[in-house]
């Protein structure tokens, strides 16, 4: 099983691509991002993006990757400090007629084409994970993560990706959608690879837990049955170690035990069906490995906040607002 892509599945992952940007001096561009990641990749030239959260303006060149793991909204300009003037850039579904269908299509159903003449360009995305709160590995990423392209080997994927995804956007030939977006999606993969691997090597978390096997091994057996009534003994037999050992090591790979770690798969599993299926209180419970519909709420309370009904009525009402993505691109 592949746990770093049934993440993404189970927390509802939404991408809206945003469109290819020749930047020009006169004006920035703005991202309300407030419920989104936001991946920015420059193709040619040299941007810079601005933010409440960032200490300076932080500088992006040709080949480099952002991934914004903290929504806000922020500029992309090309200047060192922002022009006064800026164009909003959305980035949900519109309602009524705030855009019109030409431009709708432009931005949501093509590829966008390169402009030559523009010094600088950037293609954009969203990717929204709507449901609090986040899985602890995406809760755990830094507000700003950048990939310098020079530092990598230049057939290592993240050069690779950019390099095709500018040639796709270039030539517009047939098929130029399905493999723009496709491309966009590994580059936030491939963001998301680098982070988990330049995590600190004396703190617990994704990247020390995946580099232990047995671990790992526990990891795929949760994410891949989580209606399966797992108990310590159980996992350990299943990897070849001992209830204490598996706790030790869990705990030192990932700074947090097992079963708790499994109780919080559960839920991430139980708010995605909650929102997306008509599966009753007692279906989701059963799913997600609880006897009874009254043991899987209080839990459920605990960890979000609300009860099973609230969370479903919010998620329904939330639909209905403009920032949320609809599905996925």
């Amino acid at each position: 099983m592949d746990i770093l892509s049934d993440i993404l599945h189970v927390a509802g992952l939404r991408r809206r691509l945003l469109d290819l940007h020749g930047l020009t001096p006169e004006a920035a561009l703005r991202f309300p991002c407030e419920r989104s990641f936001g991946l920015h990749a420059v193709t040619r030239g040299r941007a810079f993006v601005h933010a409440p959260n960032l200490d300076g303006p932080l500088e992006l060149q040709a080949g480099d990757l952002v991934l914004m793991a903290r929504g806000c909204v922020h500029l992309l300009s090309l200047d060192r400090e922002p022009p006064a003037r800026s164009t909003t850039v959305p980035i949900a579904r519109f309602v009524g007629s705030d855009l019109a269908e030409s431009d709708h299509d432009r931005l949501h159903d093509s590829p966008p084409a390169r402009d030559p003449a523009a010094p600088t360009q950037v293609i954009s995305a969203a990717y929204q994970l709507w449901h609090d709160p986040l899985h602890p590995f995406l809760r755990s990423l830094p507000p700003w993560f950048v990939v310098r392209g020079h530092s990598l080997p230049q057939l290592s994927a993240v050069p690779l990706t950019l390099g095709l995804l500018d040639r796709e956007l270039g030539d517009q030939a047939l098929g130029a959608t399905s493999a723009t977006h496709g491309l966009l999606d590994a580059l936030f993969a491939f963001a998301l690879r680098e982070i988990a691997a330049r995590e600190n090597p004396g703190v617990p978390g994704w990247h020390h837990a995946i580099a232990d096997r047995p671990i790992r091994q526990v990891l795929t057996l949760m994410h891949g049955n989580l209606g399966h009534g797992w108990t310590l003994d159980e996992l350990g037999q299943q990897v070849g170690l001992s209830r204490s050992a598996l706790a030790e090591r869990f705990r030192s790979a990932m700074g947090d035990t097992p079963l708790n770690h499994l109780r919080t798969l559960r839920m991430q599993k139980a708010m995605q069906l909650l929102a997306e299926t008509r599966q009753t209180l007692e279906q989701v419970a059963q799913a997600v490995g609880y006897q009874d519909a009254f043991g899987f709420s209080k839990v459920f309370k605990r960890t979000t906040g609300q009860s099973p009904r609230q969370f479903r009525e919010r998620d329904t009402a939330d639909r209905q607002t403009e920032w949320r993505i609809q599905e996925a691109s």
